[in-house]
């Protein structure tokens, strides 16, 4: 799958503008951070899994409830299934969700003597845990870069951008590795889900007020490529 701007711009066109605008996005949003609470590996696998169709905002408002009642993969693993699907119905998907977060938290007490896992394959390993979310597991509780984060916002916004004309988010994560240095890769997902939510809207993006329009295609929007 291939774009105009895609075929016109050369791979180490791509990189400088690609370079361009991560420098841009740095300076536009110098506190950017993962937006899920959390205080250790554990509460952050959870709350990613309750993120799944649900804003981050809802998950925030049912965590602090949910880990007063079970702290640990210990207290979570013996947690009945009514206990916490009625904690975590708020966030949708409920009962696949409570599923995962029990299947999770007992393979962790089982396998890894309590502690969440701190390698890409050993989190895949676990009940409702995909490459992104291991990902941010990775990269915000471990600080490890393995790759890159890849949600709707991520994906949207590499497309609107002309970094990828890829849909389905592995490929879009590769993409993005190649173009971004290995220790930027954690903060890139948060830069472009910051920018996402405040600027380049899916239905109506500020492109008038861009900063970074210079050096954005914003392919697919009225007037872009």
């Amino acid at each position: 799958m291939t774009t105009r701007k895609s075929k016109a711009e050369s791979a180490a066109d791509r990189q400088a503008r690609a370079k361009r605008l991560g420098t841009l996005l740095e300076k536009l949003y110098p506190d950017a951070h993962c937006a899920l609470s959390h205080r250790n590996p554990f509460e952050l696998l959870v709350a990613t899994i309750l993120s799944a169709q649900c804003t981050d905002v809802r998950v925030n408002m049912v965590t602090p409830n949910l880990f007063a009642r079970f702290p640990t993969p210990s207290a979570m693993a013996h947690a009945t299934t009514e206990e916490l699907e009625a904690i975590i119905k708020s966030t949708g998907f409920y009962r696949n969700k409570a599923k995962s977060i029990l299947g999770a938290s007992r393979l962790i007490v089982e396998k890894h003597g309590g502690n969440v896992p701190s390698t890409m394959d050993e989190l895949l390993e676990l009940p409702g845990v995909a490459r992104k979310t291991a990902n941010v597991v990775l990269g915000n509780a471990f600080g490890q870069s393995v790759g890159v984060v890849v949600d709707t916002h991520v994906g949207r916004l590499s497309r609107r951008m002309g970094l990828t004309a890829e849909e389905d988010p592995v490929k879009v994560e590769q993409e993005l590795m190649k173009l971004f240095p290995r220790d930027r890769w954690t903060m890139l997902s948060h830069l472009l889900i910051s920018h996402g939510r405040q600027v380049c809207d899916a239905r109506k993006p500020k492109c008038d007020v861009c900063t970074i329009r210079p050096d954005c295609p914003h392919i697919g929007v009225d007037g872009g490529e």
